[in-house]
């Protein structure tokens, strides 16, 4: 079970270290006070925007790479600049915080999508596989990993509210249960000319393309659980409260979580390279692999 550490200063490299080995077997780093710059104006205009509609997106999505917004409903549309800048700079400021305080993953991540999650997560209408407040580990159905890990950095902005979440057990000890329930497909074909080809058709933007077996795991594993109702009544649970202002960072990948309560929150993903592991045992890839006796993941 995940255990909170609380952060109120900057560490030293070795110390730095220690809370790469924390995150990585499970726990949650949590810090009182978000430990970087974010402007009081920029709070206050995203804390006036609503997602209205009957069909609006649960979260306005920031996606570095193309310097792009989306999710927005009509009525925000007017204001997509300026919240594309807020959101631009959350991103960057995440990522300059990420290197400094975990120096271990220094320039061995990739920055993925960052998020601002307006809506009320209690009671919020969801199709099975979507809802936030059923305990699961992460997976990308459209961004494979290919084993690499999902490091996850939350913001709650909100000024009164706590964000209220739920952890249940960590992967290595789900992981033995869903692989027996869920299976391993067959591994990754090792063929030469088969993984050009796959490269050749994810270079199209065929998004399955290079898909891994870990990654197929992964996605049905996710699925798995939510879809569980056994799993999802019986399994151990840690209720915590995020008070407003507070910043944590989970691997997502590997506590299983749940969202139960509150509304405007702040979100980046970094998906991590799993060779920049300080206890690369612990990673979902590693634990999987001992498991199915063959690697799962795509070579170089």
């Amino acid at each position: 079970m995940s255990r909170l550490i609380a952060i109120n200063d900057r560490p030293d490299p070795a110390r730095s270290r220690d809370l790469c080995a924390h995150l990585e077997a499970g726990d949650i780093i949590f810090f009182p006070s978000t430990p970087f710059a974010f402007p009081e104006d920029d709070i206050a205009f995203l804390l006036g925007r609503r997602q209205t509609g009957a069909a609006f997106h649960k979260n306005i999505a920031y996606r570095p790479r193309n310097d792009r917004v989306t999710g927005l409903d009509e009525s925000s549309a007017p204001d997509k600049d300026r919240l594309r800048a807020i959101l631009r700079a959350y991103s960057q400021r995440s990522a300059q915080f990420l290197d400094e305080f975990f120096s271990p993953y220094a320039g061995k991540w990739k920055l993925d999508f960052a998020s601002f999650r307006p809506l009320e997560e209690r009671g919020r209408p969801a199709r099975l596989r979507a809802r936030n407040d059923l305990p699961h580990v992460d997976a990308f159905p459209t961004r494979p990993t290919n084993g690499d890990r999902i490091l996850r950095l939350f913001t709650n902005l909100n000024p009164a509210q706590s964000r209220i979440w739920i952890t249940s057990q960590t992967f290595d000890v789900l992981a033995p249960r869903f692989a027996k329930t869920i299976g391993f497909r067959d591994a990754y074909d090792s063929n030469k000319f088969t993984r050009s080809f796959r490269r050749l058709l994810g270079s199209f933007g065929l998004r399955s393309a290079n898909r891994s077996p870990y990654d197929d795991f992964m996605h049905r594993c996710h699925n798995a659980m939510k879809e569980n109702a056994e799993f999802q009544r019986s399994c151990a649970k840690q209720r915590w409260e995020f008070p407003p202002h507070s910043t944590w960072l989970v691997f997502t990948d590997f506590v299983s979580h749940a969202v139960l309560e509150g509304q405007y929150a702040m979100e980046q993903t970094f998906i991590v390279s799993r060779q920049a592991m300080v206890r690369p045992e612990l990673s979902p890839a590693s634990i999987l692999e001992e498991l199915a006796g063959y690697p799962l993941t795509i070579p170089a």
